[in-house]
């Protein structure tokens, strides 16, 4: 008999800001292109519909009996450890008998799909592979206090300041400093005349509109865009899930 793969639910942060949830979705809906034969569906922690006790719901409700839970974060910082499994658990505690059987898939970072997906982003935006070694680049992350979170920011601007470019320096949009504009600033003092902000942020909001904000008040030369759903994201995405199911991540508990 044959059994439908497992379904892919996207665990997104959510935002009150509308652009928020239209990048998730569009994200997802690559995701979806790529793998027809998989469900593959999006929800929110807050601000925005589905929740993720509906999304799981809705799941269940059209047959499915096992899905993989992917954190949207690049991470894995509080929402990772805390926050997500704690909402899923008491989302699969909740549904009906028999429930669904629901793994925790990784967080996307850190990764080298990321770093492409920044590349891409910094192309997009005009900076030619060839100026590389003339362009200073401020890596902007939205932050946060998680010692593993911070340290995979160092590591990750420590790949890039040896990929060639002129310099990397870490901003940051909340918890912890510099800012953007601070980073940029510091850049532009120490004689570079071309500087790049590169917002490590999945989709648009509060936080990266301060990144925007901070890159060009401080007059910084190229402003790429957040990852949103580039291709290499997309494809991180399957990956994580294939990852999964592979390695046949911790299941929470299932519906009593």
């Amino acid at each position: 008999m044959h059994h439908p793969r497992p379904a892919l639910l996207v665990v997104a942060h959510g935002s009150r800001d509308r652009r928020h949830a239209a990048s998730v979705r569009e994200l997802v809906a690559r995701v979806r292109r790529s793998r027809p034969g998989v469900t593959v569906e999006p929800a929110f922690l807050d601000f925005t519909e589905p929740s993720v006790p509906d999304a799981l719901a809705r799941l269940a409700a059209a047959g499915a009996h096992e899905v993989v839970a992917l954190p949207l974060l690049l991470t894995r910082a509080f929402h990772a450890k805390s926050d997500i499994p704690a909402v899923l658990e008491a989302a699969t505690r909740a549904l009906p008998a028999p429930g669904v059987r629901v793994r925790l898939a990784r967080v996307l970072g850190p990764s080298p799909l990321l770093t492409a997906a920044l590349e891409r982003r910094l192309a997009e935006a005009g900076v030619r592979r060839a100026e590389r070694a003339s362009t200073a680049v401020v890596l902007a992350s939205a932050g946060s206090s998680d010692p593993e979170a911070a340290a995979v920011l160092d590591g990750l601007a420590r790949q890039w300041r040896g990929a060639g470019w002129g310099a990397v320096r870490l901003a940051y949009a909340s918890a912890r400093g510099p800012r953007t504009e601070e980073a940029v600033g510091a850049l532009r003092a120490a004689g570079w005349a071309r500087i790049a902000v590169a917002p490590y942020v999945l989709a648009p909001g509060f936080l990266p509109d301060r990144i925007a904000r901070g890159a060009r008040e401080a007059g910084a030369d190229v402003l790429a865009r957040e990852l949103g759903p580039a291709p290499e994201v997309a494809r991180l995405l399957v990956r994580r899930y294939e990852d999964a199911l592979l390695a046949r991540a911790p299941r929470l508990a299932a519906a009593a």
